[in-house]
């Protein structure tokens, strides 16, 4: 079966003018497969959102391969295959959450269908139906963020792509955002997330990616006890050392210290 997203050797470089050239991204090697659930798990600057942004064609890698659903990103998005929730920006703030939603569903013309209101449908999918009339500059974050999850469902999407979609959230709103996520996971949705929480990890993904550097320093299922990434990241060694940082599964993987931090936990 052909993977949803093929990573080969993608490497992306920034140039700074203080400190030269940045690799954000060095040599990722990744499949993700139709209906999996994965977690780019690292701190700050390990590569997460880099990752995410060559795969959905914001950017383009300096070297290696992106292929989604066996196309490009760009041609894989325009088709409609592919949705994402990013961490800001894209919300109009003197419209209403309805208004945002209608809007965006007359640009992508949303799939119809006798007696379909998509509207309502991924309004009421993401709890934000009693929201509908509230503009949304007066919106909490986590109700803004559910309405990015709306939009990003309204062309019915095979890969949802979410990058630190509950950052800054307080625990309620984080606690509502993923139940309404496992909704959507459980009817199939192939759902690739980048966090730097573990136990956003540990609670919703099934596969868990361990990113240091822009590499990928551990890959395998997460146990929610076990060799699963908290006992990857709870010894000496963290960050581990370049040269050695191969994907690799959890149970060989070395113990890192110092993180995650405590906020994490």
């Amino acid at each position: 079966m052909e993977p949803c997203i093929q990573l080969r050797n993608l490497t992306k470089d920034f140039d700074s003018p203080s400190a030269g050239t940045i690799r954000a991204v060095d040599g990722i090697d990744l499949d993700v497969g139709p209906g999996e659930i994965v977690a780019l798990l690292g701190p700050n600057g390990a590569g997460k959102t880099s990752t995410i942004d060559l795969i959905l064609g914001f950017i383009e890698p300096t070297a290696g391969d992106v292929a989604v659903f066996g196309r490009t990103p760009r041609q894989a998005v325009a088709e409609g295959r592919v949705s994402a929730v990013l961490q800001t920006g894209g919300l109009l703030r003197d419209l209403t959450v309805r208004e945002t939603v209608e809007l965006l569903a007359s640009i992508h013309q949303a799939p119809t269908g006798p007696g379909s209101d998509p509207v309502a449908d991924v309004l009421e999918r993401t709890g934000l139906t009693g929201r509908a009339d509230r503009l949304v500059k007066v919106c909490s974050g986590g109700e803004q963020q559910r309405l990015r999850f709306a939009l990003a469902l309204l062309a019915d999407p095979d890969l949802l792509l979410l990058d630190e979609p509950t950052a800054g959230m307080d625990v309620d709103a984080r606690q509502s955002f993923w139940a309404a996520m496992n909704v959507e996971a459980d009817r199939g949705r192939t759902i690739v997330f980048a966090t730097h929480y573990l136990q956003e990890a540990e609670d919703f993904a099934r596969r868990t990616v361990l990113l240091s550097g822009g590499r990928i320093v551990a890959d395998g299922p997460t146990a929610r006890s076990g060799a699963g990434p908290r006992a990857a990241l709870s010894g000496p060694g963290w960050p581990p050392i370049a040269s050695t940082t191969r994907s690799r599964p959890f149970a060989a993987c070395p113990t890192f210290a110092g993180w995650p931090p405590t906020a994490i936990d």
